[in-house]
């Protein structure tokens, strides 16, 4: 999947520190109301037919455009899946190699096609000393540059562990 930033979508994209303090870890500068900076993805056929290749999931709605074409869509569509690998993605960029998504939960809204880009988006919501929760969402911008709302409601909640001791 191609990000429009050049970097594959790897590396970190915020600059969360995890601390150890004896009653539990805590990532300074987040509270209620942080946004995570946005994840940004075009998704295009060969995206698509990778992904199908490690989920194995060969429908021919992912990849056959006479196929779509026969039941009425635009496209090939973008595997459902597929969003909850990119919000994780978004949420491990920003948070760090010692944040763990434990829970994520989110509900279809729209297709998304092929040639498409989405943007995952999330919210902070709650902090403890334990884990964080977030709102997230995941917007399609479609060929026209018209957006649409491909998963709502979602949520996610982060848990960290702290980093090894070097000693």
């Amino acid at each position: 999947m191609t990000s429009p930033t050049g970097n594959g979508g790897a590396g970190a994209i915020g600059t969360a520190v995890v601390g150890t303090a004896a009653a539990g870890t805590t990532v300074p500068g987040t509270a209620p109301g942080t946004a995570v900076p946005p994840l940004v993805r075009r998704i295009g056929p060969a995206d698509m037919v990778a992904y199908a290749g490690a989920t194995w999931d060969w429908h021919r709605m992912h990849y056959d455009q006479g196929w779509c074409d026969e039941h009425g869509l635009a496209a090939p569509v973008v595997d459902g899946q597929v969003f909850g690998a990119l919000l994780v993605e978004q949420l491990q960029d920003y948070f760090g190699p010692d944040a763990f998504v434990s829970a994520l939960r989110f509900r279809f809204k729209n297709l998304v096609f092929a040639g498409e880009t989405v943007r995952c988006e999330a919210v902070v919501t709650a902090v403890t000393p334990a884990e964080i929760s977030l709102d997230c969402r995941v917007v399609a911008v479609g060929l026209d540059g018209a957006e649409r709302v491909a998963v709502t409601p979602a949520s996610a909640t982060v848990r960290w562990t702290a980093p090894e001791s070097t000693q």
